[in-house]
């Protein structure tokens, strides 16, 4: 079952089951897909949104959430903080599991490996690598000074 599927079904069951914050935060994922479609057909990709495609944008979706729960949470504002962070679960379900710090060493070891990273030069690759097959998985902006850190 592709991350479509899975969406436009948890969709359905929202909707029967009258779940409405839900129903409202899947709408936004299918508004986001949506507008990612459009902007690939701009650029004559055909508009078609892969697996991976929807994980970044999840991806980017709970980024955002979780810095504006941030800021509302500095601003006092519990309520929109809290229904901020209700939004990060219903879009965490969609994603995989995240890597521990455990994990993600390893993964970075094993991409180095895999790229036959010697010096800093060669991080474009390890994280090419790591983005292949680890998106969803890992959180790339702070897997890079673990990269440098292995590779330096």
């Amino acid at each position: 079952m592709t991350m479509r599927d899975q969406l436009q079904t948890a969709l359905k069951e929202a909707m029967k089951a009258k779940e409405v914050d839900r129903l409202s935060t899947l709408r936004l994922i299918n508004a986001a897909i949506k507008d990612r479609e459009i902007a690939l057909r701009g650029e004559g990709d055909g508009g078609v949104v892969d697996d991976a495609a929807i994980l970044a944008i999840l991806g980017r979706m709970v980024k955002q959430r979780q810095e504006s729960a941030r800021a509302y949470e500095e601003g006092g504002r519990l309520e929109l903080a809290e229904k901020e962070l209700a939004e990060i679960g219903v879009i965490s379900e969609f994603l995989p599991r995240q890597l521990s710090a455990d994990e993600v060493r390893a993964a970075i070891a094993a991409a180095i490996a895999e790229a036959g990273a010697t010096s800093i030069r060669d991080m474009g690759k390890v994280m090419a690598v790591l983005k292949a097959k680890y998106t969803g998985q890992m959180d790339f902006g702070a897997v890079g000074p673990q990269v440098k850190d292995q590779l330096g």
